[in-house]
């Protein structure tokens, strides 16, 4: 299977490749090099899994940043 990389080095994957690997838009991939080549990863939080964290978060009073959390090395015991 090959995929097309544009002039801004984009890439498109093929629909049955994103639905084989259960992403959707917003999700991440992260692409792992091993000694092999590269490993593509779906890299999305199940929200159900941050429920123990309801109700502990006030309104209003800081903040949660989604982002910096899923870009957090050290959250991956958290993630799929």
């Amino acid at each position: 299977m090959f995929v097309k990389i544009t002039a801004k080095r984009q890439v498109t994957f093929p629909a049955r490749v994103l639905d084989a690997l259960g992403v959707k838009p917003g999700d991440r991939i992260e692409l792992e090099e091993g000694p092999e080549g590269f490993v593509l990863r779906a890299r999305h939080i199940d929200r159900a899994r941050l429920a123990p964290l309801r109700g502990k978060l006030r309104r209003g009073e800081g903040s949660f940043d989604l982002e910096a959390f899923r870009d957090n090395p050290d959250a991956r015991t958290l993630r799929d």
